[in-house]
Order: C-alpha cells, then sequence, then structure tokens
C-alpha cells in the first residue's frame, strides 16, 4: 500500500468531480481521516501539502495535536460526547458533528473560557437512519436559529453521514438535500450563520457528494487503506 499513490488517485477523483460539476478544484477540502491511524502516516502526507485530518476520538485528536506540527488543521467528525469537549476546543479548527442544544453549549462555555469562538457543523441526518447521530432534516433549520444564540461558537454550515452503499449514486439524493437544507437555511440571513461548509462524502461517494455541492469531503480508506470500521470516513 502506497499513501501517495492513494492520494494521487483521490486527487484525480476531485479533479474530475469539479470538471463534471464545472466547479474549481479551490472549493473543495479534502480532509484525511486518520483515526486509529499513527502519527507516521499522517507525517507521510504533510509534504504533500495535506494540512487537513479527520479525527474521531477527542484523545486521540488531542494526542496528534501534541506531537505533529501546529499547521495541521484538525477536523472532530466523530460523536462528542459533552464531557471531552474541553480536551479538544482550543485544538480544532472544525467540529463537525453539533447534534443537540447541549453539546452546543459545552462548547460554546469552553471557548469562553479560553476567549475562542469555536467553528461549528450542524450534524444532520438526512437519511433517518437509528443508528446515526444528527438532527432530522424537518428540525434543522429551527435548530441552527438555536444555536446560533451561542456566542462561543460560529456556525459554519452542516455535515452528513450517509449510508454505506456499494453503488454510489444511490447517496445522490441524500447529497442534494443537504445542499438544499443549507440553501434554505442561508437565506434566512441568521446572525452567526454563515452556511459556507457542506461537509459530506467520503470514501465511497466523495465524488457524488463533490458533483451536489461538497465543499468538505471525508477520505479515510481511499487515502491510508482499509480500515474495518467505515463510519465517518
Amino acid at each position: 500500500m502506497n499513501i501517495q499513490e492513494n492520494l494521487n488517485k483521490v486527487e484525480k477523483n476531485i479533479q474530475a468531480a469539479c470538471e463534471l460539476a464545472n466547479r474549481s478544484r479551490q472549493e473543495i477540502t479534502l480532509i484525511a481521516v486518520s483515526k486509529t491511524k499513527p502519527v507516521t502516516m499522517i507525517q507521510e502526507l504533510l509534504p504533500a501539502g495535506i494540512t487537513n485530518f479527520g479525527e474521531n476520538k477527542p484523545q486521540e485528536l488531542k494526542s496528534k495535536y501534541e506531537v505533529l506540527p501546529k499547521s495541521v488543521n484538525w477536523h472532530m467528525i466523530g460523536h462528542l460526547q459533552r464531557n471531552k469537549v474541553k480536551y479538544i476546543v482550543d485544538k480544532v479548527c472544525l467540529i463537525h458533528s453539533v447534534d443537540s442544544l447541549r453539546l452546543a453549549e459545552t462548547i460554546h462555555n469552553e471557548a469562553r473560557k479560553k476567549d475562542l469562538t469555536v467553528p461549528i457543523l450542524i450534524e444532520v441526518n438526512v437519511a433517518e437512519e437509528e443508528s446515526k447521530f444528527g438532527i432530522k432534516p424537518g428540525d434543522a433549520a429551527d435548530f441552527v436559529e438555536e444555536v446560533s444564540k451561542f456566542t462561543g461558537i460560529s456556525i459554519q454550515g452542516l455535515m452528513t453521514i450517509a449510508p454505506y452503499v456499494e453503488n454510489p449514486e444511490k447517496n445522490r439524493w441524500i447529497f442534494r438535500k443537504l445542499k438544499n437544507l443549507s440553501v434554505d437555511i442561508k437565506q434566512k440571513s441568521i446572525n452567526n450563520v454563515t452556511m459556507s461548509v457542506l461537509s459530506m462524502g467520503m470514501t465511497g461517494d466523495y465524488e457524488v457528494a463533490i458533483e451536489e455541492g461538497a465543499t468538505m469531503v471525508r477520505v479515510g480508506t481511499g487515502i491510508f487503506g482499509q480500515r474495518n470500521n467505515k463510519i465517518g470516513e
């Protein structure tokens, strides 16, 4: 397994998807999902200009943050427990998985203690799968309005984890629905809400997600090789 070759392939796929959708490659941020992967693997990607990495567990993010260059941008992409927020609130560039008012309030409180404003995304369970976290699409606009009142956070957009499918076309409607939802929310012009980020698409379906408007794709297996756990990649 050659990480560099894998990365080159992913980059080609992103470029092709951008061309198909008449978008600029600059619109897409590639997040390498480095959860469970050793620091040495992350270091292999740094010379190639990959600076955005996604982690699922706060402790793992914190330990990698402490040994890797501060130029690395850390994304919290996994479900976040409130008692773990304090470990990462000053280390992340973006929390993708805000799915409750209580979590939003905790992030706000921890951010205020450190005089920070933490960028977040609202996680939407578009497919309404019982096994996944996230706000129901019908509740998302009201939820955004509530969360926007917390001054310690800044709502940058939406995130979803689509079902794992063999055929990525089956997830196209999910990405389209999230995009439409973000447009609807943006039109409300809510203070403290930009809706400039759409984090959607993983190893199996990121090209379709880009065609439907993703601005961030989370690719783990496609870069680092197979792992057992497919959630959040």
